[in-house]
C-alpha cells in the first residue's frame, strides 16, 4: 500500500526535511488588506516580519479552501492509495475540519485526517514521524495509532510578549489579555483541550522561560530519549541561546530550531517563544 503524508504549513518544517522524507504541504494564507499571501510559497517569515512593520493594520489569516484540499487528494491520488494528513489544531483553525471534508469528497484515494492538536514544529513531529513509518512499511492504522501514541508525552510551552493578538484573534479573552498587559504579566500558554489556554501567569520573561526550562527539565532529566524545538517570532539569537543552553544540558535530546509560521506569528505577535518535546516511542 502506498501512502501519502500531507501536512499543512503552520507545521513550518524545514524544506529539505520535507522533501528528504516526501511530506506534501498545503499552505495556510496570511492576508495584508485585499492582498493573500500563502506562507512559505509566496511570503517567508522573515518576510512576514518585515512586512509588519511597514503595515498600519494587523494582517487576518486564511484556511485553505476545500477546493484546494480535494484538488491535492485527487492529484495524489494518481499514485498513492492512501494518504494521512495532518493538521494544526482544530481547536483553533478549521484546517483539520477542511481535510475530512475534501477526504469524503475523493474518489480512488483512502484519507486520513489527523487532528494534531498543537501546531509549529510540535506538529511538524507526527508528520515527519508518520513518513518515517510509511518508510518503514506500516499500516495507516498504525501510523494513526502511532501518532495518537505520541500525543500522551507530547507537551509545548510559550510565552507572548503582547497579549493583545492573542485576543483580537479571539484566542485570549479581552479581560485576560487587559489584565495581563496592565500588569506586564508574561503568561506561560499552552493548548489544552485543542485551544489556547493560559497555564501560569509570569511576571517577567526571564522567569518565564525559566519555568519552561523547569517543566522542560520534568521530562528530559529522566534520561528518556526526546525530540525538542525552540520555536520563536523573529527572535533569533534569543531561541539560539536557549536551544545551546538546554543541548549542553541534554545532550540525549535531539533538538530543532524553528520559528513561528506568518498565521501563527500574526496571533502571538513578535517576541514570542517556545519549546515544545515529546518522549521517543
Amino acid at each position: 500500500m502506498k501512502i501519502a503524508i500531507v501536512t499543512d504549513s503552520t507545521s513550518y518544517i524545514p524544506k529539505n526535511v520535507r522533501e528528504e522524507l516526501n511530506i506534501h504541504m498545503i499552505p495556510l494564507s496570511v492576508n495584508f488588506g485585499q492582498e493573500s499571501y500563502r506562507e512559505e510559497l509566496d511570503i517567508t517569515a522573515e518576510q512576514f516580519w518585515e512586512e509588519l512593520k511597514v503595515r498600519e493594520e494587523l494582517p487576518t489569516t486564511s484556511q485553505p479552501a476545500i477546493g484546494e484540499f480535494v484538488e491535492l487528494f485527487e492529484q495524489l491520488a494518481k499514485e498513492y492509495d492512501a494518504v494521512i494528513s495532518i493538521h494544526l489544531s482544530s481547536g483553533i483553525s478549521g484546517t483539520y475540519n477542511g481535510a475530512v471534508t475534501a477526504g469524503q469528497m475523493v474518489e480512488g484515494i483512502q484519507v486520513y485526517p489527523f487532528d494534531s492538536e498543537i501546531s509549529c514544529m510540535a506538529q511538524g513531529f507526527y508528520a515527519m514521524e508518520a513518513a518515517q513509518l510509511v518508510q518503514a512499511g506500516k499500516t495507516p492504522e498504525e501510523i494513526i495509532q502511532h501518532l495518537d501514541e505520541m500525543k500522551k508525552t507530547m507537551r509545548a510551552y510559550f510565552m507572548v510578549d503582547d497579549l493583545s493578538h492573542l485576543q483580537r484573534g479571539g484566542r485570549l479573552n479581552r479581560a485576560q489579555a487587559l489584565v495581563g498587559s496592565l500588569l506586564q504579566i508574561k503568561p506561560l500558554l499552552h493548548l489544552e483541550d485543542k485551544v489556547i489556554v493560559p497555564f501560569e501567569k509570569v511576571r517577567t520573561q526571564k522567569k518565564a522561560i525559566k519555568r519552561i526550562y523547569s517543566l522542560f527539565d520534568e521530562d528530559a532529566s529522566t534520561g528518556a530519549p526526546l525530540r525538542a524545538t525552540v520555536i520563536h517570532a523573529n527572535r533569533p539569537e534569543e531561541a539560539k541561546s536557549i536551544l545551546e543552553e538546554l543541548s549542553a544540558k541534554y545532550p540525549h535530546v535531539e533538538f530543532y530550531e524553528s520559528s513561528f509560521s506568518p498565521v501563527i506569528g500574526t496571533h502571538l505577535g513578535e517576541g514570542a517563544l517556545a519549546v515544545g518535546w515529546y518522549k521517543l516511542v
